[in-house]
């Protein structure tokens, strides 16, 4: 049986394991990225975490087919540059990754974009399994997202869209981060609900920072009766459930499937999306739609990015 090693890029880790076809995990770590210093830094660390891996397979007898990367921003349409995007990581632009690992390992290399590699892992390993079109969001600090149709990734001409999180919601909203106003990340992020949380209860004289609060914490206020979380969980659960619903008007799929922390507090979360979503889409549209959590948690990245590679490299 073949291998491949994937890799989760991220601001502040890099998680990496040898996954077999079959997306069993044989051997996995993370380390630090060190997004903070410079691309030459990250790279390094790369190209460790390779390695580490390498030698494993070495040791087991396992032959490795190639190495996935899964990178926060855009990835040109070859999937082996980086072309930029990728705020939380210094000086990630204009880089020819696949051409730099290759040099290194000796391990044929693709890369893609992380929440694109997320939704390629659940749709073929996790919530999506057995499925060819699903929508895929991870809801976190932002809204990422990935649209597969007939079992592959659908990223727009030259790999330039599915960027989920920026569908204009709001006319005349609130700015968002992207530059645009009344985006869905800008409303419908975990981020805008912690946001949100706060500013009613400074309108009743009390104060938060954003260190105090996170979805985990609204979550149990919620579940403990505070009415203001309840609010402020409804209100987030309309803003998504209506960015969802845009999207099986616009491509039916059979399932969407939701990642991030806030998806895996219950049924109930999901419950409370769902019925926003499917009371907003179009009953003929959303008739073969079924939502629901995603189940991979931390490893999809990284299963997506070894699928990619069973995938795509011969």
């Amino acid at each position: 049986m073949l291998h491949a090693i994937g890799i989760d890029l991220g601001g502040t880790s890099i998680k990496y394991a040898l996954i077999d076809q079959q997306g069993n995990f044989l051997f996995s770590g993370k380390i630090s990225s060190r997004a903070n210093e410079s691309a030459e830094a990250v790279i390094r660390q790369l190209v460790t975490a390779v390695k580490t891996v390498q030698d494993y397979a070495l040791r087991k007898n396992c032959p490795i087919k190639g190495v996935g990367i899964g990178t926060p921003g855009i990835a040109d349409a070859t999937n082996r540059m980086v072309l930029g995007g990728a705020e939380n990581i210094k000086g990630w632009e204009n880089l020819p990754l696949a051409d730099i690992m290759e040099k290194e390992t000796g391990l044929p290399t693709l890369l893609s974009n992380d929440a694109n590699l997320m939704g390629l892992g659940e749709t073929h390993y996790g919530a999506g399994m057995g499925c060819t079109h699903v929508v895929f969001l991870t809801v976190g600090t932002g809204i990422g997202g990935a649209i597969v149709i007939d079992g592959k990734l659908f990223n727009g001409y030259a790999n330039r869209g599915t960027e989920l999180g920026h569908v204009p919601l709001i006319a005349n909203g609130e700015p968002c981060a992207c530059g645009s106003v009344g985006c869905l990340e800008h409303y419908a992020s975990t981020s805008a609900l912690v946001r949100n949380f706060i500013q009613q209860y400074k309108k009743i004289g009390i104060s938060f920072n954003s260190n105090e609060v996170n979805g985990e914490k609204i979550i149990a206020l919620y579940k403990g009766g505070d009415t203001i979380a309840k609010k402020c969980l409804e209100e987030h659960c309309s803003y998504l459930g209506h960015g969802i619903a845009g999207f099986i008007n616009i491509f039916s799929p059979q399932r969407v499937v939701i990642g991030g922390g806030l998806s895996e507090a219950g049924d109930f979360y999901i419950d409370m999306v769902r019925q926003q979503a499917l009371k907003h889409a179009m009953a003929d549209c959303a008739v073969n739609t079924t939502i629901m959590a995603a189940k991979l948690g931390n490893k999809a990245g990284s299963m997506g990015a070894a699928w990619m590679v069973f995938s795509s490299i011969e």
